[in-house]
């Protein structure tokens, strides 16, 4: 007999009831003993933004029975088109990729640059404690967006408020230092762009000597918290046979209890100079990534500290002329400039600079043939680069092992099984950034 009110049809889904009023008892009936299942979209995320994420939840009542991720929708095509760019220019693409940790993007990709020329071991000093400097407050402006974000997402605005309030003062260091609060290009093949300008030294010293009080805003408002504790305990749960599974790498690979970090297990840019410690749980579950966050911030601060001890004055640049980026920059009024000095030089006073300056800047310099991996410890895990040289003056190819996209696949181990309202505290501890996935 069929029903006016509610028609059903067959499907390759099974049977699909046309509800229109008036007819529960028809489809109450009708549905008895077959397995109910709802699809809902949780997302697209920030659609036609930065990079878009949606979840596609099957659900049985409250109860997630698959998840899977959506992605690729926002693809920025960076690594395509580097291969059309000089190897210096590289870098102004690559520090866009994952835009919450830009420095990252940038020494992973430099450090492969200068391992294909041969000139890893000629880095100045004072450049690479620079790098080291400025990767460590990037780690600290990262994981307070995980927190902030984290926060807000589970209802603690007040955690998203302090997040962003600190984030800002570190924020205020990068504009000081390259002129630009993010993407900032400052690493590059050799060396960084430019020194630090007069007063900085001082400024990042009183910033890294605020912030822990600053910080323990947050560590008292949600460590001991019990609705905290009730949000993220037990939460998103992956041990390290998933972790390792899934190739899963950073705070939730850490709060299984492993202390994988490389700038301990493959130091690079002289971090096996530094005193620190790999922070771990062994949870394994959104709360355990919070903690290691929150003590993280701690120890990247501390390695910040022993960084301004180290500075000594010297070059920042790599000698060979034919490598080095000729721009002297001098801060002006503007925050930034040329030196008038270096301008004049090669514009009025010797022709061989002047040639030598159009052909690097416009050609770029020529990097041997082969091929080369180099991985950084970014907030997110393991920062990796592949990177192809044909010897010419541009990149054959250039391919990233991005944290966020290998730890996106532990969405559904962590939320199959749980309710639909962990899913946001999962995802959020696991802090993916689409910029470093839809590449």
């Amino acid at each position: 007999m069929t029903d006016a009110y509610a028609p059903t049809y067959e499907t390759t889904d099974g049977r699909v009831h046309t509800v229109m009023g008036q007819d529960w008892d028809s489809v109450l009936g009708a549905a008895e003993g077959e397995h109910e299942r709802v699809v809902i979209n949780m997302g697209p995320q920030h659609p036609s933004t930065h990079g878009v994420l949606r979840l596609i939840l099957e659900l049985e009542g409250e109860t997630v029975t698959e998840a899977r991720c959506g992605i690729g929708y926002l693809h920025t095509g960076i690594e395509k088109n580097l291969e059309y760019r000089t190897w210096t220019q590289g870098v102004t693409f690559v520090t866009r990729m994952d835009y919450l940790s830009p420095f990252f993007n940038e020494a992973a990709y430099c450090l492969g640059v200068e391992k294909l020329l041969g000139i890893t071991d000629q880095i100045p000093e004072r450049a690479q404690i620079i790098r080291v400097m400025m990767m460590e407050l990037n780690r600290v402006s990262s994981h307070l967006v995980a927190l902030a974000t984290g926060g807000m997402e589970l209802g603690a605005l007040t955690a998203m408020i302090f997040g962003f309030r600190e984030r800002e003062s570190v924020l205020d260091l990068f504009e000081l230092v390259t002129g630009l609060r993010m993407n900032s290009a400052y690493i590059r093949p050799g060396g960084v762009a430019q020194d630090l300008p007069p007063g900085a030294e001082q400024q990042i010293r009183d910033t890294i000597m605020a912030l822990p009080r600053r910080m323990k805003d947050t560590a008292d408002l949600l460590v001991d918290n019990s609705i905290w504790l009730a949000r993220t305990s037990g939460i998103g749960k992956l041990d390290l046979a998933g972790c390792m599974a899934l190739g899963i790498t950073g705070p939730v690979l850490r709060a299984t209890g492993l202390p994988e970090d490389l700038r301990k297990t493959q130091p690079y840019s002289g971090y096996e100079n530094y005193e620190f410690d790999v922070k771990t749980q062994t949870s394994a579950d959104a709360y355990g990534r919070f903690l290691i966050r929150l003590t993280e911030m701690g120890e990247s601060l501390n390695i910040v500290e022993q960084c301004l001890d180290r500075l000594a004055p010297g070059p920042v640049m790599v000698e060979d002329k034919k490598i080095a980026w000729p721009a002297q920059l001098s801060i002006g009024s503007d925050g930034q400039g040329n030196s008038l000095d270096h301008i004049r030089h090669i514009m009025g006073e010797s022709m061989e600079a002047l040639i030598h300056h159009f052909k690097l800047v416009t050609e770029g310099f020529q990097v041997p043939a082969g091929q080369v991996y180099s991985a950084v410890e970014s907030p997110r895990g393991e920062l990796g680069v592949h990177i192809v040289s044909d010897g010419s003056t541009r990149p054959y190819r250039v391919h990233y092992r991005d944290p966020s996209f290998t730890n996106l696949q532990a969405v559904a181990a962590m939320c199959e099984g749980g309710q639909i309202a962990d899913v946001i505290a999962a995802v959020a501890s696991i802090d993916p950034v689409m910029g470093g996935v839809d590449r």
